[in-house]
């Protein structure tokens, strides 16, 4: 198609504006006609909304899907993967098979997790039968570690339901609504500190589920040495991974900001674990990721207009189980919403000796680190570059070519154009290949995670645990 993509974004950040730029793009108000728009999730809701009436045409695309928060709302998020197994189990399923104990043994991959005030009766039976655990409480709307605490007695609930009913926040919206999830108090631990995965997540199409994997994720670590003990609940530095909560912290270094990149996590893991060990846990993470919008797809808006770029927050345990903790507000870009694509980082070495990931003093050491902060506003010149980096590959799977879009094409893009992507699952190939059939029709085959990627002349071919 002939003509220039005409451009315009409500989210005034640089690493949008000058790949926008970079590609020739001209620059346009939202009240005259464009081609691509990067919008915060407030403004899709208007663009969206049944009072607007706006209709996009076939030239136009946007970075999110109209009901994102199906995916993006802790409580919507588990309320979507409780269905899906109830629906697996309905059809029978090897993917919905449980143990002896009634747990699933393929989707065990959320943390037991009700919704408050609604399943209070329900969370306090489930409490009653292990009162020494710990649970966590989030709000639903919220992100960036707004809102959190953690609790170890039912009596704590109550005084927050009572606090709550009085509180400022509660009479502005009085359905604010809490997700308590058991907390996992055994987290993989590095340097004796506490930490997560923030992995990146492109999502094309749901319908079929089209998506691709960013390789260059980052871990965000914790400030203070974890404990268990509950004398240290209240201690979110702990706790808490959040950049926006451990930039407080006395122990927080500005300069690296408390990040190693996944790589290197993977050097550590396969150094002190094992290649094959480690080689399973991100083939479970990659499964984790894959369910979830398997979850999410038969209730998301598939707008042929719209693609998403998700970020994901895995935890790993001491049994190097990985946990599914949530997938927060869409990738906008804004501040205190860490977006570090790590492809101009070179891989640093890692130092096996006095455990990885510390000095002997227990600090983070800078050269393990990803340096990027949690903001796009304050960003030293090579920060800026990282995540420029994640917004080209991006651009270039959503955009291909950098012509005026084509919501009639459905095509996948061309390998070459990928950059540090890679395809995670293509629901179109599976079932050209018949691996949902073959899983479907094999019970009592080794499903799940267990699977892995094959690779078959030059090509990945899809096995069944996807």
């Amino acid at each position: 198609m002939a003509g220039k993509v005409k451009w315009v974004t409500d989210i005034e950040k640089s690493v949008l504006i000058n790949n926008f730029e970079k590609r020739g793009w001209v620059q346009v108000t939202e009240n005259e006609d464009w081609n691509f728009y990067w919008m915060s999730v407030q403004t899709i809701r208007n663009v969206f909304s049944v009072e607007t009436g706006y209709r996009l045409s076939d030239d136009q695309i946007v970075n999110h899907f109209p009901n994102h928060y199906e995916l993006t709302r802790k409580d919507l998020m588990v309320k979507n993967i409780k269905r899906y197994r109830k629906e697996l189990e309905k059809e029978g399923s090897p993917l919905a098979e449980k143990d002896e104990s009634g747990k699933y043994l393929y989707l065990d991959f959320v943390p037991v997790t009700y919704m408050l005030p609604a399943d209070y009766n329900l969370f306090v039976e489930e409490f009653r039968k292990s009162p020494s655990s710990t649970w966590i409480m989030k709000p639903c709307g919220k992100a960036q570690g707004k809102g959190i605490f953690l609790i170890n007695k039912l009596s704590q609930i109550k005084k927050w339901s009572r606090d709550s009913k009085t509180s400022s926040f509660m009479t502005q919206s009085t359905k604010e609504a809490y997700v308590i999830s058991l907390y996992i108090n055994n987290p993989l631990l590095i340097g004796g500190r506490k930490f997560d995965l923030r992995l990146y997540v492109l999502v094309s199409t749901y319908r079929p589920l089209r998506c691709y994997m960013y390789k260059l994720g980052f871990c965000r670590f914790c400030t203070v040495k974890y404990t268990p003990s509950t004398s240290e609940l209240d201690n979110m530095f702990v706790h808490l991974t959040n950049v926006a909560i451990q930039k407080h912290g006395e122990d927080y270094n500005h300069i690296h900001g408390g990040k190693w990149t996944v790589n290197n996590l993977r050097l550590y893991l396969e150094s002190t674990r094992g290649k094959e060990v480690t080689g399973k846990l991100f083939d479970e993470i990659h499964w984790i990721i894959v369910q979830s919008l398997k979850a999410v797809a038969p209730v998301m808006n598939n707008d042929k207009h719209c693609f998403e770029c998700y970020g994901y927050d895995i935890i790993i345990d001491d049994k190097l189980k990985p946990w599914l903790i949530e997938v927060p507000v869409p990738c906008d870009l804004a501040p205190g919403h860490p977006t570090a694509s790590l492809r101009s980082c070179p891989a640093p070495t890692l130092r096996p000796q006095a455990g990885v990931g510390g000095d002997e003093g227990g600090r983070m050491r800078t050269d393990d680190q990803v340096n990027a902060s949690p903001s796009l506003t304050s960003s030293t010149a090579n920060d800026r570059i990282l995540k420029y980096n994640l917004i080209n590959d991006t651009l270039n799977i959503a955009v291909p070519n950098g012509e005026i879009p084509d919501c009639k094409w459905n095509k996948s893009p061309p390998r070459e154009v990928l950059g540090n992507y890679e395809i995670l699952y293509d629901e179109e190939l599976a079932q050209g290949d018949g691996a949902d059939r073959e899983l479907r029709s094999r019970p009592g085959q080794s499903l799940g995670p267990k699977g892995s990627r094959l690779r078959d002349a030059g090509r990945t071919v899809l096995t069944t645990w996807k």
